[in-house]
């Protein structure tokens, strides 16, 4: 188990994100446009600068759903390889079964 101050960190950085996402948007696009001024573009970079660090998505990280480990994690089921391998043996995942040969 993750420790749960990481995990609730985590928590913060995906509400930020989403409550930034459109303003973050905008002002990208702003910087990406073409015909955008030189003066635009630099107001519309010092104002993403000044939105906080945790409303870039790139600062979310993977974490497993059951455990929070952030290590080992397969995106597609969303959980840890540890998990992963724990449910497959119960059989919990459909589709899912041990390999031997």
């Amino acid at each position: 188990m993750a420790k749960l101050c990481s995990i609730n960190r985590n928590k913060k950085r995906e509400k930020m994100v989403a409550k930034f996402a459109q303003k973050r948007a905008a002002l990208k696009a702003i910087i990406n446009d073409v015909n955008s001024t030189p003066d635009q573009v630099f107001e519309a970079t010092l104002k993403l600068a000044k939105l906080p660090r945790n409303s870039a998505a790139v600062r979310i990280h993977h974490r497993c759903e059951l455990t929070g480990r952030s290590h080992g994690f397969y995106r597609k089921l969303k959980l840890s390889r540890i998990q992963l391998r724990k449910l497959a043996n119960e059989g919990q995942i459909p589709g899912m079964v041990k390999s031997s040969w």
